[in-house]
């Protein structure tokens, strides 16, 4: 893949809130993961963690979790990313929690990349009721719920939503 390929790769993917009833293979969601163990982070501690929901039920409460979003319980699979303080806190100490954020947030990018490249839909959700979320999975203490990945066959919007120019978010030296 040449950086035009991979540019276009880039610019053709899109948050897909719509989604049909097919389930995932589990060679997608293998897929999925491998990928994301890929990521770079802090220290190579990869202080994140997911929970792969596949369960109907689990679904719905997610998705009322996410202040009722449909695409949650829609969604063939939801990844639900967390960041692992231990992980990282154990050698950055206080710092750590900022390293698991980001090394959780990392592994999602790559998660919502490979779903992509597997010609599958996604939804980056970080619009939810972490304590609810926490319950839903029975989520130890120390970890944090950072996404709701929604993946699945769904159907992209009809027109992709503009961005940015890059000269609005970047400046040279100093601010």
């Amino acid at each position: 893949m040449d950086s035009s390929d991979f540019f276009d790769f880039l610019k053709s993917r899109s948050s897909v809130r719509i989604y049909e009833s097919d389930p995932l293979f589990e060679e997608e969601i293998e897929y999925i993961l491998t990928c994301a163990g890929t990521a770079p982070s802090a220290g190579n501690l990869e202080s994140w963690d997911v929970v792969v929901v596949t369960d109907e039920e689990v679904k719905v409460a997610l998705s009322q979790a996410a202040f009722d979003q449909v695409h949650v319980e829609q969604a063939a699979a939801i990844f639900v990313v967390c960041a692992n303080y231990v992980r990282s806190m154990s050698r950055y100490g206080e710092r750590g929690i900022l390293y698991g954020l980001e090394d959780a947030a990392i592994a999602c990018t790559y998660m919502m990349l490979a779903a992509h490249a597997k010609k599958l839909h996604s939804c980056w959700t970080g619009a939810f009721d972490d304590n609810e979320v926490r319950g839903i999975l029975d989520l130890p203490q120390h970890i944090r719920p950072i996404a709701l990945l929604a993946v699945g066959r769904g159907h992209p919007p009809s027109v992709l939503t503009g961005r940015m120019a890059p000269g609005e978010h970047v400046h040279r030296d100093i601010w």
